[in-house]
Parts: structure tokens; C-alpha cells; sequence
């Protein structure tokens, strides 16, 4: 909870980067809050669009929030930029959670 407020101060004070949002939507997401982490993340990602991980948590998030199509197409576009970076595990990681989420 202490990190959570202290990224929380580092935003209010002007520190916006994509690892600071990355770490906010990643706190609301162990929180269960998926509604701000999305929030956060989508932040992240338009900071830094080649940031797999945060697609990958972004399509999390998605889930969380019950929006399965866009979790799809996240995941989609997280596995492609996976891919280009060469982010082995981050790539295997988003490939099981859209295996699972399109069986449903």
C-alpha cells in the first residue's frame, strides 16, 4: 500500500511516464479495481506503445472488467508487439490467456 501511494504523489506531482502508470494500473489490478487499471494502462501503452507487458496486463484488465472483445484484440496487437521485441515470455504468457479466453 505504501509504493500504491507513493506512485499515486509521483502522478499528482507531474511524474508521468509509462512505468509509473504501468506500477498504478498494476496496483488496481491486485486491488481488483480493474476499472482504474485499465485506466492506467491504456496510459501506458499510448506513452509507450512497444511496452508488451503492459498490453499484456491491459488485456487482464480487460478480462476483469468483462470486456472479453477488447481483452481479444489487446492481446492480438500485445502478441504481435511480443513478438517484434522478442519478449519470449511475455509472448507465451499472452497466448494462453487468449487460448483460454477464446474457448469460452
Amino acid at each position: 500500500m505504501k509504493q500504491f501511494n507513493i506512485y499515486k504523489t509521483l502522478l499528482k506531482k507531474g511524474h508521468d511516464n509509462e512505468l509509473l502508470r504501468y506500477s498504478l494500473g498494476n496496483e488496481y489490478f491486485k486491488q481488483g479495481d480493474f476499472k482504474e487499471s485499465v485506466i492506467h494502462l491504456e496510459k501506458a501503452i499510448e506513452l509507450k506503445p512497444s511496452f508488451s507487458a503492459a498490453w499484456k496486463l491491459y488485456a487482464k484488465a480487460l478480462t476483469g472488467n468483462k470486456k472479453n472483445d477488447e481483452a481479444i484484440v489487446a492481446y492480438e496487437k500485445g502478441i504481435s508487439i511480443a513478438e517484434k521485441n522478442g519478449d519470449i515470455q511475455t509472448l507465451k504468457e499472452m497466448r494462453v490467456f487468449l487460448k483460454r479466453l477464446t474457448k469460452n
